[in-house]
């Protein structure tokens, strides 16, 4: 499951990156409309083109108003540039031409006179190609590039006193290997993915809650399971002159400590004997003698019920074992983890031969 979920993180990340690298390699093409009146033929030209480049930083949105040349550096350098307008005249467009200085600074010039909009057109010998503009330092206003051919053109309807009104609205999207479409298929895959690794961790947490519940309830049924079984072990209580208390031979394996008079014990079924407060606490737990290894659920006979409630969750396992010849009567060997059968265990014998033949153990 970790790995699953390191990923859908991976996943993630690249379709952000994706998404971000994809959105800085869309440019914005703006729509540029022409006016001027001809008295030549007595009336209104326009002309119309989706022939100009939103910059970088420049917000997308439309802008109106009468073209302004600058009066002396047609490239709009310079604190001091001079365009005949300010604020306080009627809506216009600055008109510049690239070179000499950055787009941010002719950009800046021009807004403080009061422009509503730049145009910058490109360089001679460009023909009418176009460059993405970059002006981190000014992006409250509307600036977009055109190319030479057609700024030129503007240029000179301008210098013979024609007052030329030009309109800048949005265009479309463009990419390198993309178009406007794209930018909504990457947003809608990037949703339906991110919505998919929400889904699936809220799965996985179900599922461990799940687990986790499950296993508690396992285990309390098992810690009641183990309260009866310890309730039928036999328990007694050890007196002067039994062969347990005083020597050295015999200690409890929980404690480590010697048996006293007076001291209460607990024999399991295999025959081994702890101190009552000391094994009780380990069989809650354990639930196998800490010697041996005996499962006291099994032998006094509970592990039958454990076995139907492990077969509702898993199927049992193949159990490869194999036929022991040396003694009499012969007997299988499991080639498992678990304890193999003692011959001796059958016959009822105390492991501590102290407890042969000791009658006081045998009445509870």
């Amino acid at each position: 499951m970790g790995k699953k979920t390191d990923q859908c993180l991976v996943l993630l990340l690249f379709l952000s990156g994706l998404v971000q690298c994809t959105t800085a390699m869309i440019f914005w093409t703006a729509l540029v409309d022409i006016s001027y009146f001809d008295n030549q033929i007595n009336d209104t030209v326009n002309r119309y083109c989706e022939c100009g480049v939103y910059g970088r930083n420049s917000p997308l949105e439309g802008a109106s108003g009468i073209v302004t040349l600058p009066s002396h550096d047609p490239k709009g350098c310079g604190q001091d540039v001079v365009y005949g307008r300010n604020s306080s005249s009627p809506p216009w467009i600055a008109l510049v031409k690239r070179g000499n200085c950055s787009f941010s600074e002719k950009i800046i010039a021009a807004e403080r006179k009061g422009a509503a909009g730049v145009v910058i057109y490109n360089v001679d010998g460009t023909g009418n190609n176009t460059t993405h503009m970059t002006h981190s330092e000014v992006t409250d206003i509307v600036a977009i590039m055109i190319g030479n051919d057609h700024g030129m053109e503007i240029v000179k309807l301008v210098k013979t006193g024609l007052e030329v009104t030009m309109v800048i609205e949005v265009g479309s999207a463009h990419g390198l290997w993309m178009d406007a479409y794209w930018l909504y298929f990457l947003s809608i895959a990037f949703f339906i993915v991110t919505a998919a690794s929400i889904a699936y961790f809220v799965f996985i947490s179900a599922h461990r809650i799940h687990s986790m519940r499950m296993q508690r309830c396992a285990e309390r049924k098992l810690k009641s399971e183990a309260k009866k079984a310890i309730g039928q072990l036999q328990v007694c209580t050890l007196k002067r002159g039994d062969a347990e208390v005083g020597s050295d031979s015999y200690m409890c394996a929980v404690c480590i400590d010697a048996y006293k008079a007076g001291e209460v014990v607990t024999v399991l079924t295999c025959g081994h004997i702890f101190h009552k407060a000391c094994i009780e606490p380990w069989l809650l737990e354990k639930r196998t003698c800490p010697m041996c290894k005996c499962d006291i659920l099994k032998a006094l006979g509970v592990e039958e019920e454990r076995k139907d409630e492990r077969a509702l969750t898993s199927s049992p396992a193949a159990e490869t074992v194999i036929t022991v010849s040396g003694g009499d009567p012969m007997y299988e060997v499991p080639l498992t983890d678990s304890p193999a059968p003692d011959p001796e265990r059958h016959q009822h014998r105390y492991d501590n031969r102290a407890f042969e033949g000791d009658s006081h153990f045998a009445t509870a």
